[in-house]
């Protein structure tokens, strides 16, 4: 069953390789077509291999940019954001928060582990990950 599925996905990307393939020559061929009556057999060679060559030095320049923004680091995250965030929650829903403070503190008050667990995720979190 997923033999059979890989070799249809397979076969469908050959497929429209294939019709891409075609669609790249038929479109040189067209184009050297116009060009010949003004240029040339010559000229008209030329053009195309120029456009063929322009066409991918850009799709390469694209690759490449593309590359390097995914190289390069992730900004960090703001240490003060999780703070603003929590002031900012304190000062919208006071009765929300203090409700939550003392869940927290009930919960971290049956089970310590949990709570120094908790504690730990949030020390680790503000150190930068090795390199």
């Amino acid at each position: 069953m997923i033999f059979g599925k890989t070799l249809t996905t397979l076969a469908a990307a050959a497929a429209i390789a294939a019709a891409a393939a075609v669609s790249v020559v038929s479109a040189a061929f067209a184009l050297f077509a116009v060009l010949a009556p003004h240029l040339g057999s010559a000229g008209a060679a030329a053009v195309v291999a120029a456009v063929a060559a322009a066409i991918v030095g850009i799709a390469g320049l694209t690759a490449a940019l593309k590359a390097e923004e995914k190289d390069r680091p992730a900004a960090a995250p703001d240490a003060l954001a999780f703070a603003e965030k929590a002031i900012e929650m304190v000062k919208e829903r006071p009765i929300l928060t203090i409700g939550a403070g003392l869940a927290a503190g009930f919960i971290a008050f049956r089970n310590p582990a949990l709570a120094a667990i908790v504690a730990k995720a949030l020390l680790d979190s503000q150190k930068p990950p090795p390199r």
